[in-house]
């Protein structure tokens, strides 16, 4: 059977053919950075407490006892799809400048969850009651934690979406 040669037809079966690679694509990197960030967050409450002495659940501290929400994984699944957008559009500018506004827009969605999750469960999962905390939103003293997650974030996504 021949195939037709018109650009029409070509242009069409590529496109569908790229679009199913992009999805696939925007999927995978969905559900990585899902677990990345689920990983990381579970990592960084066994440190904290560890280094704050103080348990976490009766646990002994070097247990490294860590936890999270189900709630953050479609949180961090937001990552590839709006982070993506983000990136590909801030590396013109300085580290330092790009790792702020990564932060900034960090603090915007976690500030927009748990006010979400608030109103839709009654209770945000997080609530912070200590530090320089926004509602119990936010912690504003988090920010060289987001700064180097964003790094983190930063590095991950350009490598994986110039090798997927």
């Amino acid at each position: 059977m021949l195939l037709p040669t018109n650009s029409w037809y070509l242009t069409e079966q590529f496109g569908k053919l790229a679009g199913k690679t992009m999805t696939t694509k925007k999927s995978f990197l969905c559900l990585f950075f899902g677990c990345f960030g689920i990983a990381c967050e579970i990592f960084f409450v066994a440190f904290t407490h560890l280094y704050t002495q103080i348990p976490l659940w009766d646990e002994p501290l070097w247990s490294l006892t860590g936890k999270t929400y189900v709630w953050m994984f479609p949180i961090y699944t937001l990552i590839p799809i709006i982070g993506g957008a983000v990136i590909d559009r801030v590396q013109k500018y300085p580290h330092l400048v790009r790792l702020l506004l990564y932060s900034t827009g960090i603090y915007i969605i976690e500030f927009i969850s748990g006010y979400l999750l608030e109103v839709i469960t009654g209770k945000c999962p997080w609530e912070y009651t200590s530090g320089w905390q926004v509602m119990g939103y936010i912690r504003l003293d988090y920010l060289p934690y987001w700064i180097l997650f964003s790094f983190l974030i930063e590095r991950l996504y350009l490598y994986l979406n110039k090798r997927l």
